[in-house]
């Protein structure tokens, strides 16, 4: 069975190569036994490889169990995965069977794996690698032929490291490895799917479908979807549901998209006083960065009056290279001759003596060093802000950037009375 009849019988939507890659892998690995790590982010429909996987395998007739790990409570996940005895814990008044003997020959799918707790992770680690587990209460060796997938929206790796996952775990589940690809990486999909899912909620309420316009198009296209398929699903079935007219805009489209008009800032704050600090300490690198960029711009056309007055250009002229340096600098100036560039330097660096006194030149370059101050410059910034919005600090700190919190403590260290 090719992906195309895959898509068909279980209701796939999209092209993507990550996806039919996917697909591919599932198709392959079926009739084997292997285990297989489904990876992705929430949201993108990773709860349908398994059941792919199941449906064409040996193991389609028996028992298909999906387990949501990350649902159930840490003190009772060991007796829900492998069961337990009457009497082992306090409400165990009779025996019960656990997932693992229920699913026995068939298929058990577990979604959120990286939530399982790692006593619980010791005990799948023996299921995977001898068939073997005990119940809650007991002693007795329990086996067990079950198929094993597993789910995770984590960074497995990183669990790893801190300690939170069991690396030999990690091994023995992604026998196979399958990458569900995040929403916004199925540009051409996206639009496909929201048909798909307004011919959908149209059948299911009776009601006619909706269109988009050619620019809503593109805006739903283009929108980052840190909920997947679950949250245009979610949206389409709003605007199906609220929105009377049935030519959607993209205007209307705004509104059910959340943060659409936020305005990206260089840097975001996002609260916490570890956040301000490194939200303030990111808009000092950028206006050091600006500084720095303008000294550099300085010092080049340092250099090129330099050159100019060491050649000594008997026809007064300028190079080509000169004016352009000199004019991508002050645009609003043209240079005909050397001696509008003397007169332009001694005018804007404040010059009284002859341009050929090359100690003027030493000393623009220090002058630009003593304005380099940071907490100076920072402190300008923040008291034009406070003026130009009439002393209203929320107002202020939504410009600058930062916390009305940040903005007092600032305040608070430069001495600034209302």
């Amino acid at each position: 069975m090719n992906s195309q009849n895959i898509k068909q019988r279980f209701g796939i939507i999209g092209n993507s190569y990550k996806l039919n890659q996917g697909l591919e892998i599932a198709i392959q690995v079926a009739e084997t036994d292997l285990s297989v790590l489904i990876t992705g982010e929430s949201g993108t429909g990773k709860e349908f490889f398994p059941q792919i996987i199941h449906q064409l395998s040996a193991r389609k007739h028996n028992s298909y169990i999906a387990v949501n790990c990350g649902a159930i409570p840490e003190g009772t996940i060991d007796s829900e995965l492998f069961g337990h005895e009457k009497g082992s814990f306090t409400g165990a008044h009779e025996s019960r069977k656990g997932y693992f003997d229920v699913a026995n020959n068939g298929t058990i799918f577990l979604d959120e794996v990286g939530e399982l707790p790692l006593s619980t992770q010791v005990r799948l680690l023996r299921v995977l690698e001898s068939g073997e587990y005990i119940k809650v209460g007991s002693s007795k060796v329990q086996k067990t032929n079950v198929r094993v997938i597993a789910a995770t929206n984590i960074n497995i790796i990183e669990a790893i490291q801190s300690g939170k996952f069991r690396e030999d775990l990690y091994y023995r589940l992604n026998t196979v490895p399958i990458s569900m690809p995040a929403l916004r990486e199925r540009g051409d999909d996206i639009y496909l799917l929201f048909r798909k899912f307004v011919a959908d909620f149209s059948e299911k309420y009776k009601m006619p479908a909706v269109r988009l316009d050619t620019e809503a198009q593109n805006i739903l296209s283009n929108y980052r979807w840190s909920g997947n398929v679950r949250q245009l699903k979610n949206i389409t079935e709003q605007i199906c549901i609220i929105e009377e007219e049935r030519q959607i805009t993209a205007k209307i489209l705004k509104k059910y998209l959340p943060e659409y008009n936020t305005n990206k800032l260089p840097v975001i704050y996002s609260g916490g006083d570890g956040i301000d600090a490194k939200t303030f300490s990111s808009e000092r690198e950028i206006l050091y960065k600006i500084l720095f960029d303008m000294k550099s711009d300085m010092n080049e056309l340092k250099k090129v009056v330099k050159e100019l007055i060491a050649t000594k250009n008997t026809n007064n002229n300028l190079t080509e290279h000169q004016k352009q340096v000199i004019e991508t600098q002050y645009p609003d100036k043209t240079f005909d001759n050397i001696n509008n560039v003397e007169n332009y330097s001694n005018n804007n660096f404040n010059e009284n003596k002859d341009v050929n006194d090359s100690n003027n030149i030493q000393d623009t370059e220090e002058v630009i060093e003593e304005n380099l101050s940071l907490a100076d410059k920072e402190k300008e910034l923040i008291f034009k802000a406070l003026e130009k919005h009439e002393n209203k600090r929320k107002q202020a700190s939504e410009e600058l950037g930062i916390s009305e919190r940040t903005l007092y403590r600032k305040l608070k260290e430069y001495g600034y009375n209302d």
